[in-house]
């Protein structure tokens, strides 16, 4: 139980940096020129981080759950697998949703698209890597 608070806490605040490197650098703003119409001239962040870190035990949980069905025989391989199944659920499906939704430029759904992908990866990593073997130890 200790390592999944652990797990959990340490991947909602790599949810609050990446999150925060991801929006908020200048290629980041320079891409989502398109939202500044509908664009808050100020971000509440102590709810963004209590909403990543609630991601983060979510997400940690879904994992044990799916744990044994996920592909791969070691804990990195399923974390990469669940990785790249939360991409596709949570990124691929909000770029495809955005894209018939939005008049916005391409360039925005595939830097969504792209950065999501690594933050998917780091995410299912931690996870693989910390969680493994609350399942199969």
């Amino acid at each position: 139980m200790t390592r999944y608070i652990l797990a959990s806490i340490v991947s909602g605040m790599l949810f609050v940096v990446m999150d925060g490197l991801i929006n908020a650098n200048p290629l980041a703003e320079v891409i989502y020129e398109a939202y500044k119409p509908i664009l808050r001239t100020s971000v509440n962040g102590i709810a963004g981080i209590v909403i990543d870190l609630a991601y983060g035990f979510i997400m940690a949980a879904i994992f044990l759950v799916l744990y044994s069905s996920l592909p791969g025989q070691k804990g990195l391989a399923k974390g990469v697998g669940f990785g790249f199944m939360v991409w596709f659920f949570r990124v691929i499906m909000n770029a495809a949703t955005g894209w018939m939704i939005f008049n916005i430029p391409a360039t925005v759904h595939m830097y969504s698209i792209v950065t999501g992908f690594g933050e998917m990866l780091v995410i299912g990593g931690v996870y693989g890597l910390t969680l493994r073997s609350l399942r199969t130890g």
